[in-house]
């Protein structure tokens, strides 16, 4: 048995006639100081949120703080200060990295890091060093030379000092190296794309294609080995990696041609008609800008040229960014959901920034904290507060947005 729905006066539904009942008004929604929704403290409105579409950190940013790290590690020397930049980097990517192909690559940087300091090491034990030094370590056999090859010798004898400054020399170029690798790690390629100016668009293309084939490659020899472990079959020798090369090598060209499909569906190359002067002031735009920032960049990296490396850096980027805008009329295409550059974005690339801007500034106040001697051979210190301008780039493992488990899937 049922009964006839009511109204709240306690009628029939609808009225006595059956009509439809009347439409009831939504509720109001509480102010600010109801008891319902509780003011949120400063910590939780700064706190890092999870990562997801709407709150994902700009890719652009990562490398910006990338960059800004290995401008601080180019004005250095100092074996302490390296290791420190390379311990930040390392955190951050160890508590911001997701489980996607692309996440993986800061390992294989920092081994190409170590296995380049391994050869500077050989080869300045081999090809001998200018460094003069009175600490013999030992003496190799050394094999007599041509005359046409007066000035090199090979063998020889080893000294501490040489090898200290092949140690510094090559531990600055693997902090460059795992900086760069940290970016990889962090910054997703296709949304990198997306970023790129309209200007750069099939150039970016070309990149990050290149960019992720690599990754994926490897994912898909691991995807081959587990499957074959599972079954049975052998891993290792030069059979199994004929067997697994060639399934990796189709599914790569079956990749290519997708690609290549979709790129063409969607109008990739396409472009607009724009009157020759507009083209010929881009490209002298363009040009002229990069040559700029390219000479600002080696300005900043020189010891001698960091007073007139930032002005023309500016002068460089500005004239470059003219040239995009102008060449970015010829793109045809548009953009679906482009990323945001917010607040988070600003406090992750500042942090690279003003790691770079202190160590320059280090580098002129107190020039022997971050090169230390290696005639005479002195044990290196680690100066307090470039140190700690160091990890200020500690900052985005604190702001930028928690990666979700299931971002690779």
């Amino acid at each position: 048995m049922t009964h006839p729905a009511t109204d709240p006066t306690g009628g029939p539904a609808g009225g006595p006639t059956g009509a439809a009942p009347a439409p009831v008004p939504p509720a109001r929604r509480s102010g600010p100081g109801a008891a319902d929704s509780p003011r949120r403290s400063s910590y939780e409105r700064w706190k890092a949120p999870q990562g997801s579409r709407a709150t994902a950190l700009h890719a652009g940013a990562w490398w910006l703080w990338a960059l800004g790290l290995a401008t601080a590690a180019s004005r250095t020397t100092n074996p302490l200060v390296l290791g420190l930049i390379v311990g930040v980097a390392g955190f951050v990517v160890a508590s911001r990295r997701t489980d996607a192909p692309w996440a993986r690559s800061y390992g294989a940087f920092l081994k190409l890091g170590l296995v380049v300091v391994g050869l500077r090491l050989l080869f300045s034990m081999l090809l001998g060093s200018p460094i003069p030094g009175t600490h013999v370590l030992f003496v190799l056999p050394e094999v007599p030379l041509p005359a046409w090859a007066q000035g090199i010798r090979f063998g020889g004898r080893v000294t501490a000092e040489q090898l200290v400054f092949a140690f510094y020399d090559g531990a600055k170029l693997a902090a460059l190296l795992v900086c760069v690798g940290a970016a990889n790690a962090l910054a997703n390629p296709a949304r990198l794309l997306k970023s790129l100016p309209a200007a750069l668009y099939e150039a970016g293309v070309a990149v990050v294609v290149a960019m992720t084939f690599a990754p994926n490659m490897v994912a898909d020899v691991m995807r081959l080995r587990t499957a074959r472990r599972l079954r049975g079959r052998p891993t290792g020798g030069i059979k199994a990696v004929l067997q697994i090369g060639l399934p990796v090598l189709e599914g790569a060209l079956e990749r290519s041609v997708a690609v290549a499909a979709s790129m063409d569906a969607r109008g990739y190359g396409r472009t607009a008609q724009v009157p020759p002067a507009v083209r010929h002031t881009t490209t002298v735009l363009t040009l002229g800008g990069l040559l700029g920032m390219c000479a600002g960049t080696y300005g900043l990296l020189a010891a001698q040229g960091a007073s007139y490396g930032l002005p023309v850096l500016g002068i460089g980027a500005a004239s470059a960014l003219a040239g995009l805008r102008l060449g970015g009329r010829r793109s045809v295409r548009t953009r679906y959901r482009p990323d945001r550059w917010g607040v988070r974005a600003w406090l992750v690339a500042g942090s690279g920034a003003a790691v770079a801007g202190l160590l320059i500034r280090a580098g002129g106040v107190d020039p022997a904290g971050l090169h230390p001697g290696v005639v005479p051979l002195v044990a290196p210190t680690l100066p307090l507060w470039p140190a700690a301008a160091v990890l200020i780039g500690l900052l985005p493992a604190f702001v930028a947005p928690v990666p979700p488990k299931e971002a690779s899937q």
